[in-house]
């Protein structure tokens, strides 16, 4: 596989965070804009999506919050799941239905001519190359699970260590056959823009991407460290993150996404979530202040783990309602 099909790959994990990037940090990543920057795309009206597989019992877990004139429904996602994935469910048909705004977490993240050049230029460095940050151990090892998937280390040596990490935490999960396109995220931006509903994103790709590789070096190693030495267990975290998701269990979803994240380094915390739910929260409050219905559907780790976006809204006296 050549370099640049493994940056098209490594675009495309980053601009749907990356396997739940917190599910993986790919599962679930990363990211924050200032209040009031999110990005809408107005959708017209497509071809009608394929109905989504009903879920077994209540299926994931789906929140409101309400007032007197707003409602704004929080459905956590999974981006990349294995094709046929039952997780479908009244409930949240429904309140997909009701929205008239369905809100992402970058509403533009498969345009490649938005996302390549900011995975360029926040994700590659030659005059830093890998070879010179890791220690000649990490970097053998690092070598050896990259030619397991394909690459090497040598090819993979501009990366800078968050992407690397990212494509590390990717290539098991593509090869146990999850797809970005069987995500959650793209069923429901497809299935607002057959809707004409309008979808706004949160945050941009440059945003995204800015606050994950803003972290230190430090943190960026042990992160990419931490993939390494447990590339084997990477598909079976995800299998139980999103096990753990289908059966509405969010206390054991945010314990599996820690793994990947607040365990290895509390920078990755920051990063991954406290910001951007931060940000996300305010925007949420604006809308709260207006009036009608909206739909957010974001990364899971973000309702369900430590500092997630409901728990934010609860310290400023919203009541979330779990449906």
């Amino acid at each position: 596989m050549t370099l640049a099909h493994r940056m098209g790959q490594s675009a495309n994990c980053v601009s749907r965070f990356a396997a739940g990037l917190l599910a993986a940090l790919a599962a679930s990543a990363a990211l924050a804009a200032a209040p009031g920057a999110a990005h809408a795309e107005q959708t017209a009206p497509a071809p009608a999506v394929a109905p989504i597989p009903r879920a077994e019992g209540a299926g994931p877990p789906l929140w409101v919050v309400r007032d007197a004139d707003s409602t704004v429904y929080l459905f956590g996602t999974v981006h990349v799941l294995r094709p046929g994935t039952a997780w479908g469910s009244d409930k949240v048909d429904a309140a997909f239905a009701s929205a008239s705004d369905i809100w992402v977490e970058i509403a533009d993240q498969d345009d490649q001519a938005v996302v390549m050049p900011v995975i360029q230029q926040h994700g590659v460095d030659p005059s830093r190359p890998l070879s010179s940050i890791l220690s000649p151990d990490d970097f053998a090892a690092f070598d050896k699970v990259a030619q397991a998937n394909g690459a090497s280390g040598a090819a993979l040596d501009p990366y800078r260590p968050w992407l690397a990490a990212f494509m590390i935490a990717m290539s098991g999960p593509t090869e146990a056959g999850y797809r970005p396109e069987a995500g959650v995220d793209k069923v429901l931006m497809d299935r607002a823009r057959a809707d004409g509903k309008t979808l706004r994103g949160f945050e941009t790709a440059d945003i995204q991407v800015r606050l994950i590789a803003g972290m230190s070096e430090e943190a960026q190693v042990a992160y990419l460290n931490n993939y390494v030495r447990n590339a084997d267990g990477i598909v079976a975290n995800l299998d139980e993150t999103v096990a753990a998701w289908l059966k509405g269990d969010a206390a054991e979803a945010g314990r599996l996404n820690r793994i990947n994240t607040r365990d290895i380094h509390e920078e990755i915390h920051r990063a991954a979530l406290i910001e951007r739910n931060t940000d996300w929260t305010n925007q949420i409050e604006t809308m709260m202040q207006g009036s009608g219905t909206a739909f957010v559907a974001v990364g899971a780790a973000h309702l369900m783990d430590q500092d997630s976006v409901i728990d934010m809204l609860t310290a400023r006296g919203f009541t979330v309602e779990r449906l």
